[in-house]
């Protein structure tokens, strides 16, 4: 084994959840052990690691179905073993996995801020406007048309 692990983060829903408790999950070489995922991720990313969990995820068997001419052939594949380190690292270290999404998070919030003192902002323009000179107008009485007959 090199001495350098290729450490493959996983991106989604369920990692982002557990990345704000400081576990992170990355993909590592199947014959990665638990010491040598930790001292890679300390090496690499330059934080303190907590502890380490792996898991092996076995590939899952997957029908495929092949036309040729009139007859139908039913084979079967097999997706590939993935193995899986959850990182958990000590208290005030994170990994820049998901930092653009945090970032448009931010963007996104403060974008609404601005929208919602813009809005703030014409509604009480709009409030004072009608405490101004008198709030009743005084409709004027529709024109009454003559018919000349």
């Amino acid at each position: 084994m090199s001495k350098t692990l290729s450490l493959k983060p996983r991106l989604s829903e369920k990692t982002y959840a557990l990345s704000e408790s400081r576990i992170y999950v990355v993909e590592v070489p199947k014959g990665a052990n638990k010491h040598l995922v930790a001292r890679a991720v300390e090496q690499q990313f330059e934080v303190k690691v907590a502890s380490v969990r792996i898991v092996r995820q076995a590939g899952k068997t997957k029908r495929v179905m092949s036309l040729s001419g009139k007859r139908y052939a039913n084979s079967y594949g097999q997706r590939r073993e993935i193995k899986k380190a959850y990182v958990t690292l000590k208290e005030g270290f994170s990994l820049p996995f998901f930092a653009a999404v945090e970032e448009e998070q931010k963007k996104e919030q403060a974008s609404q801020e601005k929208i919602d003192t813009a809005m703030s902002k014409q509604s009480a323009k709009e409030a004072k406007k009608e405490t101004r000179r008198g709030l009743i107008k005084r409709r004027r009485p529709a024109k009454e048309t003559s018919d000349a007959n």
